[in-house]
């Protein structure tokens, strides 16, 4: 069997998957959508939309966005002065800050939720049938 008809190796197939998805996400031009509807950084915007979800204490925040301590601090700071985010005592832990996004920071989560939701035309037109399938095998692969 010559080289070029050899199916490629399971490994090599679910790579350009990934690929694929990560273009559509990442090249997609909703983040820029997000930056100039919401007036801040993606970045700040991300940070909003988890704590609008639910509150989480600095440490949990900085995790969740994968930066360190003290930028979760600085972030949370400027989100603060512009009345999207506060700090309150946490519950159980003395020590920590749970950061909540304040009526405003929600009203801008959900801005930003609507126009990362809104799917690019091409997934529109897909039949009905192929988006079930896609999104039952999103659904199967999601870790989150």
């Amino acid at each position: 069997m010559p080289a070029h008809s050899k199916p490629e190796p399971h490994s090599d197939v679910a790579r350009q998957a990934w690929l694929r998805m990560s273009n559509l996400v990442l090249d997609h031009e909703r983040r820029r959508a997000v930056v100039e509807t919401l007036g801040m950084s993606f970045g700040r915007a991300r940070a909003v939309r988890r704590v609008a979800r639910r509150p989480m204490s600095m440490s949990e925040l900085a995790e969740s966005l994968g930066i360190d301590r003290p930028n979760a601090t600085t972030l949370v700071d400027s989100l603060e002065d512009k009345g999207l985010v506060r700090r309150r005592p946490h519950p159980t832990d003395r020590r920590a800050k749970l950061v909540e996004a304040t009526r405003k920071g929600k009203r801008l989560a959900r801005q930003a939720d609507e126009i990362l939701g809104t799917p690019p035309p091409a997934l529109s037109t897909l039949d009905p049938h192929d988006l079930e399938v896609l999104k039952r095998i999103l659904e199967r692969i999601s870790t989150t």
